[in-house]
């Protein structure tokens, strides 16, 4: 297979996924590559020059890498910079109207210590079909848009400033699900009785320190080498709602202990 500068990781990976352990090798900043979800989210838009952006190395460094697995570099085509920072714009934003677009900036609300998640549901909940919500953040907020991709959103992510991101959510035209992210009420029931029976097979693992969007990071990426009939018990700082119907979605079941204010137990496990 031939490769160029704007050859995506996804195409390389569905080609040959052996080519994962040569590109992670270039740069620590892409082990995040392992997570199957970020994976799915990150590799179907980032170009070979993209990544070599993000990662401190050189697109030939790539070449060298993937040559001995059978990809054929094609040194012809060159990406300038600012179009190995941009993914390809979308059809919904290239025919975007300022009428269309509802603007939330939670910059302020993060700088206040708070969690914006209650604020941005709240205002996705209002966007309807055509509208577009434009979120301005200082990440790439992954967990959403997993969330509101199964909820019929499509999006854009837009890095202007290493602090200052754009992510533009589209509500298709298609009569799509509301987005839920309640928290089922029985999800605290049985909590003694399922942390007794997986007694002596439980992982522990402590996301409180992590910067949105690590804790659903990884929690998911712990999940992937979860051995059967173990479970995994993870202290959080909230109940990761934009977490739950991942969880659903990918058999696992879960119960919930709310300790205190600013502390919160979950119990993860196959269902």
């Amino acid at each position: 297979m031939t490769i160029n500068a704007a050859t995506k990781i996804a195409v390389i990976l569905k080609q040959n996924a052996g080519a994962l352990d040569a590109i992670v090798a270039l740069s620590p900043k892409f082990e995040k590559l392992r997570n199957p979800i970020l994976r799915r989210v990150m590799a179907g838009r980032t170009s070979l020059a993209m990544a070599a952006k993000i990662g401190g190395c050189k697109v030939e460094d790539f070449f060298e890498k993937l040559k001995p697995l059978g990809f054929e570099p094609d040194t012809g085509i060159v990406v300038k910079e600012e179009e190995a920072t941009r993914q390809p714009l979308p059809e919904f934003i290239t025919s975007l109207k300022k009428a269309q677009v509802v603007e939330l900036d939670v910059r302020p609300i993060m700088a206040a210590g708070e969690d914006p998640l209650s604020v941005i549901v709240k205002k996705v909940k209002t966007i309807q079909p055509g509208q577009v919500l434009k979120i301005i953040n200082t990440f790439e907020p992954t967990p959403l848009m997993i969330l509101l991709e199964k909820q019929g959103f499509a999006s854009y992510v837009d890095t202007i400033e290493p602090d200052w991101v754009e992510t533009y959510f589209y509500k298709k035209e298609d009569g799509s699900r509301p987005v839920v992210t309640e928290v089922p009420a029985e999800s605290g029931e049985g909590w003694d009785a399922m942390v007794k029976q997986y007694e002596n097979r439980t992982q522990t693992i402590d996301v409180r320190h992590l910067e949105m969007p690590g804790p659903m990071m990884t929690i998911l990426e712990a999940l992937e080498t979860l051995p059967e009939n173990s479970a995994l018990y993870v202290y959080h700082k909230r109940i990761p709602v934009f977490l739950l119907p991942e969880l659903a979605e990918r058999k696992f079941g879960y119960r919930i202990k709310e300790i205190s204010e600013g502390q919160v137990h979950l119990l993860i496990f196959r269902d």
